[in-house]
Order: structure tokens, then sequence, then C-alpha cells
């Protein structure tokens, strides 16, 4: 099923359906997210734009942990997505890092208010990864050298990031709680 996470009721829906076909949730991973492919200044930014980043961004996994908190099962995990682009400060992305800002917050304190739950908490942060969201909008002479600013002077991949998700969801993750996993290749 798929659902507009910015929506509470979609979202609602979308554990209904979830619980009834499965028993249960023991795992949510916040990846829906929206980044503009030219990247404005902050300036520059319409409030169309801010509204959109922060509904889906930021609204959409504060909607999907409100419901995690009272409907995941002991031992479940939440995943949520932030950036390393927090950490490099570049142009264009104010906006956009701040609504990852935002989700490594909520992520940090969520962890601490599912206390007694066995339920962890966590983020991951890739760097610039060969995804249709990082892509989008670029051509090659931006593309290239963002690739060789970590020093193992590649982009990311889709199973560099699910390898971490992965991690922080299964049973080698159990101790890691309330942080952000910075993978990006040593980026920053």
């Amino acid at each position: 099923m798929a659902a507009i996470v910015a929506d509470a009721g979609e979202v609602l829906a979308l554990f209904d359906a979830a619980e009834a076909a499965y028993g249960g949730v023991d795992v949510l991973v916040n990846n829906a997210g929206i980044m503009p492919p030219m990247l404005p200044t902050l300036a520059d930014t319409d409030d169309a734009t801010f509204d959109s980043l922060f509904a889906i961004n930021v609204k959409g996994s504060f909607n999907t942990m409100r419901q995690a908190a009272t409907r995941l099962r002991h031992g479940g995990s939440v995943v949520n997505f932030s950036t390393s682009v927090i950490g490099l400060a570049l142009p264009g992305y104010s906006v956009y890092s701040a609504t990852k800002a935002a989700i490594e917050t909520m992520t940090a304190i969520f962890a601490k208010a599912l206390r007694g739950k066995n339920i962890t908490v966590n983020a991951v942060a890739p760097g610039p990864t060969a995804t249709t969201l990082f892509l989008n909008g670029k051509n090659e002479e931006t593309i290239a050298p963002m690739g060789k600013m970590a020093p193992l002077e590649r982009l990311g991949t889709p199973d560099d990031i699910a390898g971490a998700v992965a991690f922080l969801a299964g049973p080698d993750g159990r101790w890691v709680n309330g942080q952000t996993l910075r993978a990006n290749g040593c980026l920053v």
C-alpha cells in the first residue's frame, strides 16, 4: 500500500493495512523525502518549496513516528533518513538541510521517549548517493566533483545505504539507539 506520509489519515490507514497483512509492525523506515532538483538559495526559496519540503521530509516522518509510538511491536526499530549535507553546509541546501536537522533532533528525542519498549530509533545520513533524488536535475559537471569529495572517490550506492539501514533495523544494531549514522564514505 502507498500513502502520502504528509497526510496523517493516510499514515493511519497505512499502519492499519500493515497490521492487517502482517499481524503487526516491527520496523519503520522513514525514507520518503524530496529535494528540489534546482536547489535555490535560502533567499530564493519560495513558500511552496519550503512548505512541501517540510510537509514531506518532516511532517511525514512525524506522522509515521507518532503511529509507531503506540503500534510498533516490542523490540522494533525505527530508521529515519537525514543527510550528510548538514555537515557540509553547501549553498542551496539550507531548507533541505533544515528539514533533515529536524529529523536528527526528533530521532534522538524519540529514542528516549520510547523508554521501556525496547524499540531502537536511529537515523541514516547518506552522503551523495547515486539515486534519482540526488541525480535529478544535476549535470555531469556537478555530479563528478561530488563523487570525488569523499576519500573513497565515488558516489554512494543504494546498496551502501541499504546495508546501513539493515544494520540499524536488524539484530546487530540493537545496542545502537538515538544515533545518526553518517553513511558517506568519510565525506564529513
